[in-house]
């Protein structure tokens, strides 16, 4: 429906429940004219008349009665809706969808979902783990939790969590045979075990292996 015509049959549908078109233009804040033309251009489009008219009074023709029958429990519910939707604002409700690792998770999530359902039950909240990129809207999640610096466009990030430093591990029989690596860039020199499916790239290895941990190989 074009929404100029659902504004018309709002308009109908005020002055037939008010029962003028002065009430009707004054609780829209127009004026009467603008209820007159809008309610004479639906009857035209419609080639039907919508409202018996007199010097004092008006009233639906069958017609209109019809076309009300439907008409205002739509209205009405679509009213009764936004009231529901604007209480939002001071008693938060509704589905919640979140997306992180299993790091985040563990840490920081959990036990702040825990307090957030407590504290308003009308909240439904849904938690997805998982160690992969989650394209937030295409998927729609509400919010996205990351161990990531790039962000996609449109996106806004902010921190939740304190900052953390990723360390290099290794056997010692292995660093007993080489040279430890002591800057990033060394480990290409070395065989690795990389995590697939990580949420923070790894640098490359030589004749590395990789370990399949819910993503795909790398």
């Amino acid at each position: 429906m074009e929404p100029r015509k659902f504004s018309d049959l709002v308009i109908f549908n005020r002055v037939a429940e008010l029962g003028s078109f002065t009430a009707a233009a004054r609780s829209l804040g127009v004026t009467q004219s603008a209820v007159s033309q809008t309610v004479k251009r639906l009857e035209g489009e419609l080639g039907l008349r919508l409202l018996s008219r007199s010097t004092r009074s008006l009233a639906p023709t069958a017609a209109g009665e019809r076309l009300l029958d439907t008409l205002a429990p739509v209205i009405a519910e679509l009213d009764a809706e936004m009231e529901e939707l604007g209480r939002l604002r001071e008693q938060p409700g509704g589905r919640l969808r979140v997306t992180c690792g299993k790091h985040a998770a563990d840490t920081l999530v959990w036990p702040a979902f825990a307090r957030l359902i407590a504290a308003h039950p009308e909240i439904d909240g849904e938690l997805s783990v998982e160690n992969r990129h989650v394209d937030i809207v295409a998927e729609r999640f509400d919010i996205g939790i990351r161990l990531r610096e790039d962000l996609e466009m449109d996106m806004v990030a902010v921190p939740v969590g304190p900052p953390l430093r990723a360390v290099v591990v290794g056997a010692a029989r292995y660093l007993d045979t080489c040279d430890p690596p002591r800057r990033p860039r060394e480990l290409s020199a070395h065989r690795c075990i990389a995590a697939s499916g990580s949420e923070t790239p790894v640098a490359p290895c030589r004749r590395g292996r990789s370990k399949r941990t819910g993503g795909r190989r790398r």
